[in-house]
């Protein structure tokens, strides 16, 4: 990554997909705050090389949300889960696999909140997203199926 900032400038949005994918090995390693710190940089980055309603501004909320929801912090989680699904229900096609993947973080933050008829809506979409998605099983846009059928408690 050093070479990188030097070559293409700390600012730059590859510096900022390095950054990004860096934070997710710590995610997945648990360092937390290591994993925030970076997202966050990650974020900074794309937010000013992008403007705020792009794309790749989505994929480092999501995952900033992904984190937060991970460690209990629901609170936190939300603002994140609700600006990537905005920004991605404004910039992708209405049955994009990456905004089922936001949705599916949503619902699942808005279960273990107790807003069970909000997920319950949440999940009706889902898998009316996945259904017009017929080849699901792509490594990069895997939704938690298993999460979808095991929350059947959702419904009221």
């Amino acid at each position: 990554m050093a070479t990188d900032e030097r070559v293409l400038g700390k600012k730059h949005p590859d510096v900022a997909k390095i950054i990004n994918n860096l934070a997710t090995l710590d995610f997945e390693l648990r360092k937390y705050a290591q994993a925030e710190s970076l997202y966050l940089r990650a974020l900074e980055i794309k937010e000013k090389a992008f403007g705020t309603e792009h794309p790749d501004v989505a994929i480092v909320l999501n995952n900033v949300a992904e984190l937060y929801f991970r460690q209990g912090r629901y609170a936190e989680a939300e603002p994140f889960y609700r600006r990537a699904i905005a920004i991605r229900e404004k910039t992708l096609e209405p049955n994009h696999l990456d905004l089922a993947v936001s949705l599916n973080g949503y619902a699942l933050l808005l279960q273990k909140t107790r807003r069970k008829s909000e997920a319950s809506a949440i999940n009706t979409r889902i898998k009316q997203i996945l259904a017009k998605n017929p080849d699901v099983q792509s490594a990069s846009h895997t939704v938690k199926v298993q999460d979808l059928e095991a929350k059947k408690s959702w419904k009221e």
